[in-house]
């Protein structure tokens, strides 16, 4: 793609001496491509500084100021957005001027908005008050392309909106985060191109700089950001950046490891990660980016109310799916978006050939058929891995699961964090990040019990049987300005009943081998029974605590003399825990595993009659002597 030559300002009058011209030069030989010509203020000072990109050749581009001046003050004067021209108050004139296509579905990112996270806060406390919010507010489109108004989340003033401008609004790119170790990060599209180190200083090579803080690690662009950036925001909540690397920060307690010293890792929120086994796809060497396209990650134009309909790939995209293999189409076009994403890439695609086709039917840049087999390309390190196609194998064709999400069966663990006790606080003063000061109130937490596995299995948003982990179990305890308690470990209500809920999910830890049937089809576990005691025809749950006596915090179902009732949420649309029938048809299996304990027996390729079971027992009887 071809640029049009650069026009520099005229210079003004300057009369430099011979040890402060030959200084100039030095500094404009190294570091950042500033036009000597133009740029000489910038380059005096910031000696050493790192070249942007090639494409970045100059300093004003971006950050504004006045070149020419050699005062710091006049110098800074008129920069765009402070010492990051990238923030989201000033991205319209910086990076939005070269790159108004990436920007607008920036924009309308919901790691931008967070409109899913603030959704899902305010049904899950008590605040839906039917507007959509977003962190800054935003005219957008939604899936269909129809016109959409994000309300500024600065407007929603009830619990919900304190909870998520108080205590999540930092998760987001529109926000620099700059007081978490291991997890800050800078505000708009710096958040994952200008990635900070653990401490958020910079150590580069420009002295004037150097050392301080809050500053990302370096002055070079990171066109594909690598693991260690996703890392910095999804090491909470779900813990995605955790269970896929192997990594693990429950129920610890920064006992030592290593050396008298907590670790492996020391990681945000004073919080030692011990290794578990990390995610096949991270042992082969698969890094985020190499799964997950652009428009996960930078979005699609569109405004979404949740991650789940943003997120455009799954596990049948290259693997395919038990009936189906993967869909592929060639690339037609020179301009087409998979070779112009891809000309970063060690290999770059080219026009004619067959790319995977993610669910929403577009193209994966580095997902290719070649020789008959499916490949992927690590966008970084440009290895080529091979995707295993499943389709048809008798294991995956077992007649009654064809519900059943591929991370079902193939999870290694799922984070779950349980009896989460959440305060506010009236009488202490909060920092609210969204409008930038403190107020009254103040959120502090305490967690009862995390855990791995077993997880449990719910339907999901989609009508298909996944794991499901604890979305906002929260008890709440409101304290006015004097110190009285307004509310004590109150359960907040959810489609009109005060309940305890939990939200499908994708663990992100999955392993080639699946979860052995007798240990899914013979612990009621996993179907949401949680910790328990079976007696008879009943299940009771045992992970209790004293504000949740008689309903257990890792399960939403109790079964009582064969009866089953649900008595938690599952929060998302058309999402639910198994009913009775299904419980009942999922243990009725155990009656064929005692013999039948391999995935590839026949007798899965088609409905299993149990009245076969009573007439093999009968030729037994009379068998024996």
């Amino acid at each position: 793609m071809s640029r049009l030559p650069r026009v520099g300002r005229p210079l003004r009058r300057l009369v430099l001496s011979p040890a402060l011209a030959l200084l100039l030069g030095l500094g404009l030989l190294a570091g950042c491509g500033a036009d000597a010509a133009t740029e000489g203020g910038c380059r005096f000072c910031h000696r050493g500084l790192e070249h942007v990109s090639a494409s970045h050749p100059g300093c004003t581009e971006c950050h504004g100021g006045d070149p020419q001046a050699w005062d710091k003050r006049r110098a800074h004067r008129g920069m765009f957005g402070g010492k990051n021209p990238a923030a989201p108050e000033a991205w319209e004139q910086t990076c939005g001027r070269c790159h108004p296509y990436q920007l607008a579905r920036v924009r309308s990112n919901l790691m931008t908005t967070n409109t899913g996270m603030i959704r899902n806060i305010q049904l899950t406390w008590e605040g839906e008050d039917g507007r959509l919010y977003a962190a800054r507010g935003e005219q957008a489109y939604g899936p269909q392309g129809e016109p959409q108004e994000l309300a500024p989340v600065s407007e929603l003033d009830n619990l919900s909106g304190e909870l998520y401008r108080k205590f999540c609004s930092l998760c987001h790119v529109g926000q620099e985060s700059n007081q978490v170790w291991s997890g800050s990060h800078g505000g708009g599209c710096a958040a994952c191109h200008f990635p900070y180190n653990d401490n958020a200083t910079y150590q580069g090579g420009d002295a004037t700089v150097r050392g301080k803080w809050p500053y990302s690690a370096d002055h070079r662009l990171q066109p594909l950001p690598g693991n260690d950036v996703c890392f910095r925001c999804h090491n909470r909540s779900g813990r995605i950046a955790l269970s896929y690397q192997g990594l693990n920060d429950g129920n610890n307690s920064l006992v030592p490891t290593r050396g008298g010293q907590p670790g492996p890792r020391m990681i945000g929120g004073a919080r030692n990660a011990t290794s578990i086994a990390p995610d096949i796809h991270h042992e082969k060497g698969l890094e985020c980016i190499d799964c997950h396209t652009s428009r996960d990650l930078m979005g699609d134009g569109y405004a979404y109310q949740n991650m789940y309909l943003q997120t455009e790939i799954t596990c049948e995209d290259c693997h395919g799916s038990a009936t189906e293999a993967p869909r592929s189409e060639p690339i037609q076009r020179e301009n087409d978006e998979a070779t112009r994403e891809s000309r970063l890439y060690p290999r770059a695609m080219q026009q004619g050939e067959q790319m995977l086709l993610t669910a929403k039917g577009r193209k994966y840049s580095n997902v290719f058929v070649e020789g008959d087999k499916a490949w992927v390309q690590g966008k970084r390190s440009g290895r080529l891995h091979e995707s295993k196609v499943i389709t048809g194998t008798p294991e995956h064709t077992i007649v009654g699961h064809e519900r059943l999400e591929c991370y079902s069966c193939h999870s290694r663990s799922v984070a779950q964090c349980y009896g989460c006790h959440t305060r506010y606080d009236l009488g202490q003063m909060g920092m609210d990040f969204i409008k930038g000061r403190e107020t009254p109130g103040r959120f502090s937490e305490t967690e009862d019990y995390r855990m791995l596995y077993p997880f449990p299995l719910a339907l999901n948003q989609r009508g298909r049987i996944s794991p499901v982990t604890p979305g906002c179990q929260t008890f709440v305890t409101v304290a006015d300005r004097r110190g009285e308690t307004l509310k004590d470990e109150y359960v907040t209500s959810f489609k009109g009943r005060n309940q305890l809920r939990f939200a499908p999910f994708f663990g992100h830890n999955t392993g080639p081998r699946a979860i052995g049937c007798s240990q899914c089809h013979a612990d009621p576990a996993f179907l949401g029974f949680g910790q328990h005691v079976v007696e008879g025809a009943s299940i009771e749950g045992t992970l209790l605590c004293e504000k949740s006596e008689e309903k257990p915090l890792d399960g939403f179902l109790t079964m009582d003399y064969g009866r089953v009732r649900a008595f938690s949420a599952i929060t998302r649309e058309n999402s639910r825990p198994l009913n009775g029938a299904e419980v009942k048809r999922v243990l009725a299996v155990n009656q064929c595993l005692v013999c039948h304990d391999d995935p590839k027996d026949a007798i899965y390729q088609k409905k299993l009659d149990y009245r076969r079971l009573d007439a093999c027992l009968e030729r037994a009887g009379a068998a024996a002597p």
